[in-house]
């Protein structure tokens, strides 16, 4: 009869000291910590998610884990800045820092050694290793073709040449492949010049696959550096 007792009083303290422990006023939740002031949070959504169905028009990021889902999901960034360079990181490496293609570019962006000097990074191995600085050196070199090529997307911006409508993004896309003075003389030569690089892809084809992104935030900057 005492042991029958003493579990009536065992299962109601019980209930009543795991209640206690979950409202005990000092453990409640500090919101403070989930806070997002201070980051830098600049992302243009126009929906909330993208289904990756198409991955060479579409950035993506390679599955880490082998028990995720095959179908992954992403934020959708549209045509913004941050859509335009990602778009670009995945045409050029899977958007994956650390690759070093058979020609020897670098990076997520592909970056060449001779084009590193020019926006002050002397280091290729750091470079390689650092995402911040491949990051900084990819906002340099837009800078400093767009100082480059301002007349010419000043000339030709809305104009279509050989099929293709040209825009500063395009423009943009085009001289990080092959450089601003191959997209000059693609441009003054309304389409003759199509220079393409060791894999096939043309002046044209960057022109057009990346047409139409926000490239505003883009300044034009004669002596635009990478600096952390």
């Amino acid at each position: 009869m005492i042991k029958k007792i003493g579990n009536y009083f065992v299962v109601p303290l019980a209930i009543c000291v795991t209640l206690f422990m979950a409202l005990k006023p000092g453990k409640s939740l500090n919101y403070d910590d989930y806070s997002t002031h201070g980051l830098e949070i600049d992302y243009t959504i126009s929906k909330d998610l993208a289904f990756n169905t198409d991955a060479d028009e579409m950035y993506s990021v390679e599955l880490s884990n082998p028990f995720q889902s095959p179908h992954s999901y992403f934020p959708y960034l549209g045509k913004s800045f941050n859509g335009f360079k990602e778009a670009l990181a995945f045409k050029e490496s899977r958007g994956n820092y650390f690759t070093v293609n058979t020609l020897g570019y670098l990076g997520k962006y592909q970056f060449g050694a001779e084009t590193l000097k020019m926006i002050g990074i002397h280091n290729p191995t750091n470079f390689l290793y650092n995402p911040e600085l491949q990051e900084k050196a990819f906002l340099a070199n837009a800078e400093r073709n767009k100082w480059i090529l301002r007349k010419d997307i000043k000339r030709f911006e809305g104009k279509k040449i050989s099929g293709v409508l040209v825009t500063e993004s395009g423009i943009l896309a085009a001289a990080h492949l092959a450089g601003p003075g191959s997209v000059k003389k693609f441009l003054r030569s309304y389409g003759s010049q199509n220079v393409s690089d060791a894999y096939g892809s043309s002046v044209r084809y960057y022109m057009k696959k990346f047409s139409g992104y926000d490239t505003s935030f883009v300044e034009a900057d004669k002596k635009a550096k990478a600096i952390l």
